[in-house]
């Protein structure tokens, strides 16, 4: 895997045992994963009373390589071995790599429970929108703006509820937002074909 040097500096000081004894790296790697699956404000890594031993600088630097390295373990859908040699290569013991990897198994395991569960519920779907054009002439300030920018209102329906979500931009916000769209689009479309 491709590592920035502090990404890699900041793994090589969670494999330092002399830095992050046993009960400290477990802790740190449990935070630094469940901070990743997490939705709401769990604990930060600053207030695990196991950690508090820790250079507090070197600590966020670590837990920020840590969560890097998930991320990077994540997208790239890395196996066993390729965690292992990447952890290897910075200096984890063999031990320190099995219970990173027990983590990252453990984690994929939740989220994809997760998401599952997640199936069943329907995301709202739009079913009307209407815009009106504006334009601002001057601003707050007695400065001449004269700049057009559109109100948009879609009307949403989740489970028999409606809803309006209301919001405004410039031209150029709604052409990248019609450009998302039609990439989300082909994107759909792709995947119903396989």
């Amino acid at each position: 895997m491709e590592l920035s040097e502090s990404v890699q500096k900041g793994l090589q000081s969670l494999a330092d045992q002399s830095v992050f004894d046993h009960s400290s790296f477990q802790v740190l790697v449990d935070v630094s994963f469940r901070s990743l699956l997490s939705s709401h404000g769990d604990p930060t890594v600053l207030d695990q009373p196991e950690l508090k031993q820790v250079d507090q600088i070197l600590l966020k630097q670590s837990h920020t390589a840590a969560t890097t390295f998930i991320l990077e373990a994540v997208k790239q859908n890395a196996d066993k071995s390729t965690i292992s040699s990447s952890l290897e290569e910075l200096t984890f013991s063999a031990e320190r790599v099995e219970i990173f990897y027990s983590a990252y198994q453990v984690s994929k395991t939740q989220s994809f429970s997760s998401f599952s569960c997640s199936i069943g519920r329907r995301l709202p779907h739009v079913n009307d929108v209407s815009w009106r054009l504006q334009y601002h002439m001057k601003n707050a300030q007695v400065d001449k703006v004269n700049e057009p920018f559109y109100l948009i209102s879609l009307n949403t329906e989740n489970e028999g509820s409606s809803e309006d979500i209301n919001f405004s931009c410039t031209v150029e916000q709604l052409q990248d937002l019609v450009g998302k769209l039609k990439d989300a689009a082909k994107s759909v479309e792709k995947a119903s074909q396989m």
